[in-house]
């Protein structure tokens, strides 16, 4: 998981233990920044954040341009 920054205290945890985290688990989103995920969308999870459909979207349209 080299490429991808977590909190330190998550830094050797598994990737099912990872998916599972809270968002806050992902280095630079705080608490806040999770309870605002949770209420604007339901997100709890790392898992539930890479499945939104927002998300996607945003990385699909971020691969097409980066097709041209």
């Amino acid at each position: 998981m080299a490429s991808i920054d977590l909190d330190k205290a998550w830094a050797d945890k598994s990737l099912p233990e990872i998916l599972a985290a809270p968002v806050g688990a992902l280095k630079g989103v705080s608490d806040r920044d999770g309870e605002l995920l949770q209420q604007a969308f339901g997100i709890k999870t790392v898992a539930d954040l890479a499945e939104l459909k927002y998300v996607r979207w945003a990385q699909a349209l971020a691969a097409l341009n980066a097709a041209k």
